[in-house]
């Protein structure tokens, strides 16, 4: 299979059937043949992307039709966020954020510095956001190792040996999530 072929197959995979056995494969078989050069490519980093499948074993890793889980990052700015919320129209009400300072290391590597997480709420009129975040207490450095990335796509692998497969949301511009 071409390089185009197995980045289109594990895209509609992600998409359609974000539980298929043939993701993994797909997604070893993309990182050796498209790897990611931040120095290149970092502009592409910026955006909302959401978390369609992971390697993990824990709950809220994981991709479910009733839930946004995604990951917001603005490199240029150095900062990024996790957000799980309810899909659909109960989305602005509430969420669980964790909110993180980011820098590129290498080629690859982007540093993850969390700062603050917590509960979100709706947007008041005047811009006001109603939240509820405490400081965390990071004890060890995070980082992803970003190996597969372009303007639809990106995988990575975080620090604890977890893979992830994320899709752009074209829907959801940064400016919602940062003030």
């Amino acid at each position: 299979m071409t390089v185009p072929q197995t980045r289109d197959q594990l895209v509609e995979k992600l998409q359609l059937q974000p539980k298929d056995s043939d993701i993994p494969g797909l997604v070893e078989a993309l990182e050796a043949e498209q790897a990611a050069d931040l120095n290149q490519d970092m502009e592409r980093l910026a955006g909302v992307w959401e978390l369609r499948w992971s390697s993990s074993t824990q709950p809220w890793l994981k991709q479910a039709p009733w839930l946004d889980n995604l990951q917001v990052l603005d490199p240029e700015r150095g900062r990024g966020c996790n957000l799980l919320r309810l899909r659909g129209p109960l989305a602005a009400l509430a969420g669980i954020s964790v909110q993180a300072d980011i820098r590129q290391l290498d080629k690859q590597r982007v540093e993850v510095l969390f700062r603050r997480g917590g509960w979100v709420g709706p947007q008041l009129p005047g811009g006001q956001r109603l939240q509820l975040l405490r400081e965390v207490k990071q004890s060890f450095p995070a980082w992803l190792d970003i190996t597969v990335l372009d303007q639809q796509l990106r995988i990575c692998r975080g620090n604890a040996g977890t893979t992830f497969a994320l899709l752009r949301r074209e829907d959801l511009q940064l400016s919602a999530f940062f003030e």
